[in-house]
């Protein structure tokens, strides 16, 4: 009678993980890019303001927070949907402003959108194809995220500065992307095992691309 070979046991039961964590992570952040496009569509139908910076920043890292806290739980999904449901809520109001204020919105809007498909769908197809390892980057995309952001909140404060503005969106559209491929790479290499905070990082990752493509455009080809 053959014996299985434990060395191949293991490597094919790894390979069956991570198709699974592959599976579950794409199935989820399509349903949660649904809802948080259903969500966006609401706040944008109802007019509703934009809650401000720091009522955004409150509720992005609160429930932030919990979907990390909960990320081996039903729980985990209830806050994940909760968290980009709330994101959709908060860009509703900014595509309102495109849509109304600016001639060719509509248009900036659709391009952004196309461009952060594209974005993302060739670097995960790249990362998914070449199987290259992109751990090296989590260092790096670390702090170069928290050097954005910090820029980001003092370009809140200098809105007449459109350098600045220019440079946060370039800083966070390079990130973003290489926090795709990072985060791809993580589940093909089974260092990232939990499909839940995969989802989340991957949807941070497109709503921030989107909207920081979306700014440059606005910045460069918005006919006010």
């Amino acid at each position: 009678m053959n014996q299985i070979n434990p060395a191949y046991a293991r490597a094919s039961a790894g390979v069956l993980e991570t198709n699974k964590v592959l599976r579950n992570t794409y199935a989820l952040l399509a349903m949660t890019l649904t809802f948080s496009a259903f969500t966006a569509g609401l706040s944008m139908a109802l007019e509703l303001p934009h809650p401000g910076v720091i009522l955004t920043l409150i509720g992005y890292f609160g429930l932030l927070f919990l979907v990390s806290k909960f990320q081996n739980s039903v729980l985990g999904l209830v806050f994940i949907f909760a968290l980009t449901g709330f994101m959709g809520l908060t860009l509703g109001p900014i595509l309102n402003v495109y849509l109304t204020h600016v001639g060719n919105g509509a248009q900036l809007v659709m391009t952004a959108l196309g461009g952060t498909g594209a974005i993302f769908l060739g670097l995960s197809a790249y990362a998914l194809t070449t199987r290259k390892n992109f751990s090296f980057l989590g260092g790096m995309l670390t702090a170069g995220i928290l050097v954005a952001f910090l820029a980001a909140l003092v370009a809140l404060f200098l809105p007449d500065m459109p350098g600045l503005h220019i440079a946060v969106s370039a800083m966070f559209i390079v990130l973003m992307a290489g926090l795709i491929l990072y985060q791809t790479s993580e589940i093909v290499h089974g260092g990232e095992s939990n499909y839940i905070l995969a989802t989340v990082t991957l949807y941070v990752s497109i709503f921030n691309l989107f909207t920081s493509l979306l700014q440059l455009l606005g910045i460069f080809g918005g006919d006010e």
